[in-house]
């Protein structure tokens, strides 16, 4: 009896170890809704990101995100292996693409050293996620709220740089627009641990101006 006792005990301890241990996600596919959070923000800046929305691919050591919105459409699609980032931009009939290198990319990442995380007690459920809310605490002083889900990790923890030190995946979060004066919510809508197929990381061969 002892023996049997002993064994259901471990049994159980083991089942909530495992329960408690996040799952390491290597492919996942997000879909977030983006709006604005400024109450002064311009007018025209807030019919422009009417119906915006953010798509997030990620595959192991590569990443793609879509930014979508009505006057604008802007892709990054980047490779931590290759240690290269790719940005494509269509502005009505006009397309672009760029290439950053990591000083480039550094320089854009530059804002997000130091980030630090302040804990709080306010949780949520997103997509069936519970979430925990933390503050994101920036060198130059700003800050914005983060929700992220514990129970997932990313294997490619730089895929954001701003996230790489979340223990978890962020399903909600502010950012401020390209222009820095507005404050930008994503909220994530749809999320899907299935395989990202390869294609989706295909750097186009023609039809965009390389600038």
């Amino acid at each position: 009896m002892r023996q049997i006792f002993t064994f259901l005990t471990s049994t159980v301890i083991a089942f909530n170890l495992s329960a408690q241990e996040p799952k390491i996600i290597s492919e996942v596919s997000v879909v977030y809704d983006l709006t604005i959070e400024d109450a002064n923000a311009d007018a025209n800046t807030i019919k422009s990101m009417t119906g915006a929305s953010k798509m997030l691919y990620l595959k192991g050591s590569k990443v793609r995100t879509d930014l979508v919105t009505p006057s604008f459409k802007q892709t990054f699609i980047s490779d931590s292996k290759s240690d290269s980032t790719v940005i494509l931009r269509e502005l009505g009939n006009n397309k672009y693409l760029s290439y950053l290198d990591s000083r480039k990319m550094g320089e854009k990442n530059k804002k997000y050293e130091g980030i630090s995380f302040q804990n709080t007690n306010d949780t949520k459920t997103i997509l069936g996620y519970d979430c925990k809310k933390v503050v994101a605490k920036l060198k130059d002083g700003s800050q914005y709220n983060i929700y992220y889900a514990p129970s997932i990790v990313p294997s490619n923890r730089e895929f954001e740089y701003q996230f790489k030190d979340l223990p978890g995946f962020a399903l909600e979060y502010e950012a401020q627009s390209e222009d820095g004066k507005t404050k930008v919510k994503y909220t994530a809508t749809k999320i899907t641990l299935t395989p990202v197929p390869i294609a989706m990381f295909d750097i186009p061969k023609s039809g965009y101006r390389v600038l």
